[in-house]
């Protein structure tokens, strides 16, 4: 079984450019526009990591981070922050809630890649 990677950004031409390029690479991918969607999606599923964008309506990536490591199954999940804030302060809050790559747009499809490859391995074919 692939693994799979949960998007959180509120662009959709985002989403659909990095699903493209991690389904070529072996991953399922899940999708939420948003914090709020995201916790509803992901629940009850098996999410091996989150890309997440931190400025988004309705719940930012730091609150939907609090949110999600309230839930056991996702509470040592790998995280990715995709986001244009560039900000230091935010970096340290976001790793203690398990943000372990900081992206900041526009990204490179390579180098997200290869990020994702070594917080997690897609399944041999």
């Amino acid at each position: 079984m692939a693994k799979t990677i949960m998007l959180v950004d509120d662009s959709l031409t985002l989403r659909q450019m990095l699903s493209i390029t991690l389904k070529r690479e072996g991953y399922e991918i899940l999708e939420a526009s948003g914090g709020k969607e995201a916790l509803q999606r992901c629940r009850g599923k098996n999410v091996d990591l989150f890309i997440c964008d931190l400025i988004m309506p309705e719940m930012n990536g730091i609150d939907f981070l609090k949110k999600l490591k309230e839930d056991q199954s996702h509470r040592f999940k790998p995280v990715i922050m995709l986001t244009t804030e560039p900000e230091d302060s935010i970096k340290e809050d976001a790793r203690e809630l398990g943000v372990k790559v900081w992206k900041v747009k526009p990204y490179d499809p390579v180098d997200i890649t290869s990020s994702v490859r070594r917080l997690i391995r897609p399944e041999a074919v």
